[in-house]
């Protein structure tokens, strides 16, 4: 008799850390259908620097409209750095952007921004 109350025993206590390790697991959390894609945001773009010219495309694969900038910073300390005027990179859109130096380009970047679709 002693054996079975220690074998009801133990098979108890390894259901119950059985269940608890399940319930502790991490699950993933789906909101609905395309809940995560519309999360997704911000088009890649590509600079190429040619001497002192600047010419950057963006595609944007995500529905959400992309606003970008282009930003020089000019290596002379007479030269003026510039920022782009804001272009509309809509959904499955590539753009084109370009700007220049009067001497050597010291770094080329873009900056993004959510808008409204």
């Amino acid at each position: 008799m002693r054996l079975s109350s220690s074998l009801a025993s133990v098979t108890a206590a390894v259901c119950l850390a059985i269940s608890l390790s399940y319930e502790a697991m991490p699950h993933a959390r789906v909101d609905g259908p395309g809940a995560a894609a519309s999360e997704l945001f911000g088009a890649s773009c590509r600079s190429r620097v040619t001497g002192s010219r600047v010419t950057t495309y963006c595609h944007n694969p995500y529905p959400r409209t992309d606003g970008v900038r282009l930003h020089i910073e000019c290596d002379r300390w007479w030269d003026l750095d510039t920022d782009g005027a804001e272009v509309r990179a809509g959904p499955a859109q590539t753009v084109r952007l370009t700007g220049r130096c009067w001497k050597e380009v010291r770094s080329v970047w873009v900056s993004h921004r959510k808008l409204a679709r």
